[in-house]
């Protein structure tokens, strides 16, 4: 018997250009190469560009994403990297670490699609990232994708993540 059917959502079409960012770690250079090559797949289907910028590991992907939210003008970002279990508690410290910042960004409005693999070993990993066979790098790119379509319908643009200026009571100065 095969295992569950999985579903996956239409892309969504834009009618104005989306600013992709995949934020990606090549500590396993082959791993990354297809979690890239499924990303750019499913961006290529969209007309969306994807720009990659490389981080070390998993651990800086949150730090990036909120940087480069801070300081440019793109629409999402990409989560992409890989963390195998070693013989320490390293493995949960970088999989909760970066998946909770991660998951603080989004809710902070940023549209993000996880793809950050968290796996017991080297050939889990190898066929999830697989583009032409689990994509999970294609998958996180189109979850990506489908915020960004739900920020665009609800009209939420250009909203400020993190800490911003508010006016004071008294005398209306910022600070």
């Amino acid at each position: 018997m095969a295992g569950p059917m999985h579903y996956s959502l239409p892309l969504p079409a834009f009618d104005t250009p989306v600013k992709l960012l995949a934020v990606a770690s090549p500590y396993y250079k082959d791993i990354f190469d297809q979690q890239i090559a499924g990303a750019r797949a499913i961006c290529d289907q969209a007309g969306v560009e994807l720009e990659v910028a490389e981080v070390p590991g998993a651990l800086e992907i949150p730090t990036a994403i909120g940087i480069a939210a801070r300081m440019s003008n793109l629409d999402g970002y990409v989560a992409l990297g890989c963390v195998i279990r070693g013989e320490t508690t390293h493995y949960d410290t970088v999989c909760n670490d970066s998946s909770r910042g991660l998951t603080l960004l989004g809710l902070q409005g940023l549209c993000i699609g996880n793809g950050i693999l968290t796996v017991e070993n080297y050939e889990q990993a190898a066929v999830r990232a697989q583009a032409d066979g689990q994509n999970k790098g294609g998958g996180a790119a189109a979850a990506a994708l489908h915020l960004i379509a739900l920020s665009r319908k609800w009209g939420r643009t250009g909203k400020p993540v993190g800490f911003t200026a508010t006016t004071l009571a008294k005398g209306g100065d910022t600070v």
